[in-house]
């Protein structure tokens, strides 16, 4: 019978006035849950912090890159092998992978595939050397291609268009984040003066409005730590913490020199489960409303409650369970932030 592990993150986290996560119009991004509007923040963009907060935690070979020229990748590394003719030589050994590139229409000088491409340093430097030992066997180097994903490429995944073969299932799942509550937008009207204009020509130089809203936030993202295994190997307990670190810690950047929004979580739970993951956000489906205490106490409650009737009614508790902050103390051992990382991580080893 296979062993299914997984680690589940639960975070309530206040927003003050922001705009963290913009539609096409510049909007706040919303969602309709419950029926009323809600704040949204797109998975896209938490997990992009994420992977900025990797950038800052681990070193450079640690963390994968993500672009369309990975020609241009392929080639310095392919030079620094001594090869000859790279760009060349980078083309033949993507082409032997199943992997196209073409000319950019505004710049034919440029080769780039035509999605953004998901490829770890280690990953480079195979097909580079492949490439200079003139080995095109397309299995040895979709192997190559395949082989040492980054922590960040095994979490998140892969998807490539022009061969399924060389894909990553995603070991890890970020829930967009909404609010707690039925938000309304507002707008911020601002003006700015030139400083250098004559005195007979006073008043504002530029005007305009931003739009932002504030909420008490509800986010979630699981880890399938048993298929994360299969790609990590030893590595995996340590890369679920760096995960779950950077989960809870990070914040996306939009318009945050306008907002100076970044926050922390007010209340998380982490648990450990060995039969799925469970989403508790029902837990809101039916909005929470403001009181003298605000939307997070009554958020809190409204998790605990929703909790604990999904392990009376659906599944057992989990585990393992943890809570970090105010509110949630009903659902697991409360510890801090560092000591919740460290046991997690022992919890983990002792199950692998």
């Amino acid at each position: 019978m296979r062993n299914n592990l997984y680690v589940d993150i639960h975070a309530l986290q206040v927003v003050p006035p922001s705009c963290v996560n913009r539609d096409d119009t510049g909007s706040p991004k919303t969602a309709i849950y419950g029926g009323v509007t809600r704040a949204r923040v797109s998975s896209q963009a938490w997990k992009k912090a994420m992977r900025d907060a990797f950038k800052e935690a681990l070193k450079k070979e640690d963390v994968g890159i993500r672009t369309k020229r990975i020609t241009d990748l392929l080639a310095k590394e392919i030079e620094a092998l001594g090869g000859d003719k790279s760009v060349k030589m980078a083309q033949d050994i993507l082409a032997a992978a199943g992997v196209s590139v073409k000319e950019n229409k505004k710049n034919k000088e440029v080769l780039e595939t035509g999605a953004l491409f998901f490829i770890s340093p280690a990953q480079i430097h195979k097909l580079a050397q492949l490439a200079v030992d003139g080995i095109k066997d397309k299995k040895v180097v979709q192997a190559a291609l395949n082989d040492e994903p980054t922590l960040d490429i095994a979490l998140f995944g892969r998807m490539v268009a022009d061969d399924p073969s060389l894909n990553t299932d995603a070991s890890a799942q970020v829930a967009h984040s909404i609010s707690t509550h039925k938000v309304n937008n507002e707008y911020d009207y601002f003006t700015a003066i030139d400083e250098c204009s004559p005195d007979d020509n006073a008043g504002a130089r530029m005007l305009g409005t931003v739009e932002y809203n504030s909420s008490t936030l509800y986010r979630y993202a699981t880890i399938a730590v048993h298929e994360l295994k299969n790609r990590l190997g030893d590595d995996t307990a340590n890369a679920v913490r760096e995960f779950v670190h950077a989960f809870i810690t990070s914040m996306p950047t939009g318009k945050i020199n306008t907002f100076a929004n970044r926050t922390l979580p007010a209340a998380v739970m982490v648990t450990i489960r060995t039969d799925q993951p469970i989403n508790l956000v029902g837990a809101f489906e039916k909005p929470v409303r403001s009181n003298d205490d605000g939307y997070l106490d009554a958020s809190c409650k409204a998790l605990v409650k929703h909790t604990k009737e999904t392990y009376e009614n659906w599944l057992d508790a989990p585990a393992v369970s943890f809570v970090i902050g105010n509110g949630l103390d009903e659902l697991g051992d409360r510890v801090s932030l560092r000591e919740m990382l460290d046991k997690l991580v022992e919890e983990l080893n002792a199950r692998l």
